[in-house]
């Protein structure tokens, strides 16, 4: 099952895409969108692009685990993405997923203006990986 895992910000919005059999996720693109339905649009159409199956948003909770502001941005943002995909809309843990990229991306020594340029959607990749790992559960 190829899957699609997402990364959102306020302006940029990371892509990261599963292998056709669900195992290993990969940055695909770092989009900058305006707007839901910007974003709607630009999700439709790698869905449909790549045969994507589930699709699956970071949820950015704090630290202790609670919803904070954003979190319930990002939570409007997957009840408006279920309601326009046809495909199920996950959203997944992603607290310190930017931060872990940056460090994957030092640790590989990438120079820190190419780490900015690559932050969300290696940040995507590693919200799909963790998904993928932790087994694909659909929530």
């Amino acid at each position: 099952m190829q899957m699609l895992g997402l990364d959102l910000g306020e302006r940029r919005v990371g892509v990261a895409l599963s292998d056709p059999h669900g195992i290993v996720a990969s940055p695909l693109v770092q989009l900058t969108v305006r707007g839901r339905r910007d974003l709607v649009a630009a999700v439709a159409r790698l869905v449909a692009e790549h045969g994507v199956e589930r699709v699956v948003v970071g949820l950015p909770l704090l630290a202790d685990g609670t919803r904070g502001e954003q979190a319930r941005r990002v939570d409007a943002t997957v009840a408006v993405l279920r309601e326009a995909l046809t495909v199920p809309v996950v959203a997944w843990d992603e607290r310190f997923s930017t931060q872990d990229a940056d460090e994957a991306m030092r640790q590989a020594g990438l120079r820190p203006d190419r780490r900015k340029a690559r932050r969300d959607k290696v940040a995507a990749a590693l919200i799909l990986q963790a998904y993928l790992e932790a087994g694909s559960p659909l929530r």
